[in-house]
């Protein structure tokens, strides 16, 4: 179960993880919208929206968002905002109770999962790299919990920064790509992370927090 941290291997596993993230991101953990460096955190999109008006507001959006895709499905700037309204949606009223997602919270994000995957499908080549920084919160382990569709999302946002990504935004590849056991591409995100660490006390910070990831990851594998 999500957040279920009875299990102590499981508990080591996820503090590990999110104190690593919190070390690489400065100490903002994904609920800050770490992932790409761009807005789209869960804190981000809810503290300062909370309140009826504010669950309104989202739910509406994202009614009107369904029915504009409905009637244009070939519109991919339509998904991608349609994504990030779910993402919203997820995070406001009975979505979100006791700084988690409920049942209907995570049916919101598998929406915008849904609508994530649409965009992709129709953008080719030019994906939204912002909308991109969002969903690394919803593929997060506070989310719907799929690390491959969070590298694959993080890729999208390191690639649309080019020459100007960061060696934390290439760290935290790193992670989620060792977490769905994507052994090569988690080593080349973690080297070209420490070859873009600005100084020695960056660059130690960062690969110990990787390898503590990684290790992480390792014990939380089944055996065999």
């Amino acid at each position: 179960m999500l957040f279920d941290l009875r299990d102590r291997r499981r508990r080591r596993t996820i503090q590990a993880v999110y104190l690593s993230l919190a070390v690489l991101m400065g100490g903002g953990l994904v609920l800050f919208g770490i992932g790409g460096e761009v807005s789209g955190g869960l804190f981000d999109a809810f503290s300062s929206n909370s309140g009826t008006s504010g669950d309104d507001t989202f739910e509406k959006r994202a009614e009107e968002l369904q029915a504009q895709v409905e009637a244009s499905p070939q519109d991919a700037a339509a998904w991608s905002a349609l994504a990030r309204a779910r993402f919203q949606a997820a995070g406001v009223g009975e979505n979100f109770q006791d700084n988690r997602f409920t049942e209907s919270g995570l049916a919101e994000l598998r929406l915008a999962d849904q609508a994530w995957q649409r965009h992709l499908r129709l953008a080719g080549d030019a994906p939204d790299a912002d909308v991109a920084g969002v969903m690394v919160n919803v593929y997060s382990e506070f989310g719907l919990n799929d690390p491959a569709k969070a590298a694959d999302a993080q890729e999208v946002v390191i690639t649309a920064q080019g020459d100007k990504a960061t060696a934390r935004q290439f760290a935290t590849l790193s992670i989620y790509a060792s977490q769905a056991g994507q052994t090569r591409k988690a080593e080349l995100a973690k080297e070209r992370a420490l070859e873009l660490a600005t100084d020695k006390a960056e660059r130690d910070a960062l690969e110990r927090s990787i390898d503590e990831a990684a290790g992480a990851s390792a014990a939380e594998a089944p055996a065999g």
